[in-house]
């Protein structure tokens, strides 16, 4: 969420930041927020005169009983309960221009960093690197739940009886594959300075608005009847969360977690989710990165993340790419974003496995997530990324470590988390 203040003194710029998102719909909200604060900044200033005269007559009053002048000091009452007719009028009016102008500031999208490249949709964003030799094998590779099958690995059939569609039963070396990535990603991040945490994985609605647009929040989460709560989408909600209404001491920065949660998601405008596999599915589980920073810092962890995922990724053998998401791919609330995609040898493409993000100071500012130091007070920059996310992440393992026989090797870095095993037959 941006500052009034800056929208108030900046409204071409944050025009052009609508438009360079392809949300023209929502130009007209600029123009309408600055005219309600206008209106509120105006009720303020009355409602705040009339406090301080109503003061200044109180204590004439005092003074005019004290010396018995009676009827002067009814006048004076009189008008007093006047000015506070009209200064509950004033705070009525000032609680509803607030909700309003709220509304509508999470609702303008974030200003995006300068680097971004500017596109409609996903289909614009621009690859940065790729790391590791993409390999296509001489042999057929399977769809990756016939993979599954053959390990006696996967049970969508059941799923389905008991859930539905987008759920899933993973079975014996699978399950224990699955299983034993997310422990070596939780012990890779450790190794690498972060605070292993495991968060709520059920958070109430004002965190869920402090994290996400309203589209997003919309088309991911799954409410609980009844209650204020909301299921996670990822372990990013609720450990960003864990700093609402908090003021950090400067020195206590940066704050880097990383956390493993289940994972919810209605994947509303799916079209239908994919009855075969495990690709798009309501339920995963997730290895996450947090960082809330200062903000002159926010720049280098956002490198510093999207890395973290590329290593792990290759210390098992998957060939990755970055890419560069385009100012119409970004959610409202991010500065800057990097997708990690892994190498598909059956699709011959790469597929996302991983986000990241800077959101600069939005998130920071709904939850009202502060940092005192030598220059005052300032909202922090929080970032987040995926570390892993099976069962997708197995799709890109098992068709990267497949032999010819149907077996699927173990790198070496995996091997502890599967019992000493070098393959999986």
């Amino acid at each position: 969420m941006l500052d009034i203040k800056f929208v108030r003194e900046n409204p071409e710029i944050v025009k052009q930041n609508i438009k360079n998102k392809f949300q023209d719909n929502k130009l007209g909200l600029v123009d309408e927020v600055i005219t309600l604060d206008t209106e509120s900044r105006a009720a303020k200033q009355e409602a705040d005169t009339l406090r301080a005269d109503r003061n200044k007559i109180s204590k004439q009053i005092g003074g005019l009983m004290a010396q018995g002048k009676k009827e002067e000091a009814e006048e004076m009452k009189a008008k007093v309960n006047a000015e506070s007719q009209r200064l509950a009028e004033l705070e009525t009016k000032e609680a509803e221009l607030e909700e309003k102008i709220k509304k509508i500031m999470m609702t303008i999208p974030n200003i995006i960093d300068p680097s971004v490249p500017i596109g409609k949709d996903d289909s614009e964003n621009v690859e940065v690197k790729r790391y590791g030799e993409p390999v296509v094998p001489d042999f057929e590779i399977p769809y990756h739940a016939e993979i599954m099958d053959k390990f006696n690995g996967l049970d969508l059939d059941s799923a389905r009886k008991v859930a539905g569609n987008g759920f899933y039963y993973l079975m014996g070396d699978i399950a224990r594959l699955h299983s034993a990535v997310i422990s070596y990603a939780r012990d890779f991040m450790i190794e690498r300075g972060f605070t292993y945490c495991i968060p709520p994985y059920m958070i109430r609605s004002d965190v869920v608005t402090g994290v996400m647009s309203f589209a997003e929040m919309d088309a991911m989460m799954y409410k609980i009847e009844g209650e204020d709560l909301y299921l996670i989408g990822t372990s990013e909600h609720s450990m960003i969360g864990k700093f609402i209404d908090t003021i950090l001491p400067e020195e206590t920065l940066p704050q880097t977690l990383t956390s493993y949660s289940p994972c919810f998601r209605k994947e509303k405008g799916a079209h239908g989710l994919e009855e075969r596999g495990v690709y798009r599915i309501h339920q995963f589980e997730k290895q996450e990165m947090i960082v809330v920073c200062n903000p002159k810092e926010s720049p280098k962890w956002f490198d510093i993340l999207w890395q973290n995922t590329v290593d792990l990724f290759r210390s098992l053998d998957i060939p990755v790419r970055t890419l560069e998401c385009c100012s119409g791919d970004l959610a409202d609330l991010k500065v800057k974003s990097v997708d990690v995609e892994a190498w598909s040898p059956r699709q011959k493409k790469y597929f996302e496995v991983g986000s990241c993000s800077n959101l600069g100071d939005a998130q920071a500012r709904r939850l009202k997530i502060r940092v005192v130091g030598e220059e005052g007070k300032y909202f922090a920059h929080t970032l987040n990324n995926t570390v892993v996310a099976p069962p997708r992440m197995l799709i890109a393992f098992l068709e990267n470590n497949l032999n010819a026989d149907g077996s699927v090797n173990i790198p070496k870095a995996l091997q502890p988390y599967m019992g000493g095993k070098t393959v999986i037959k």
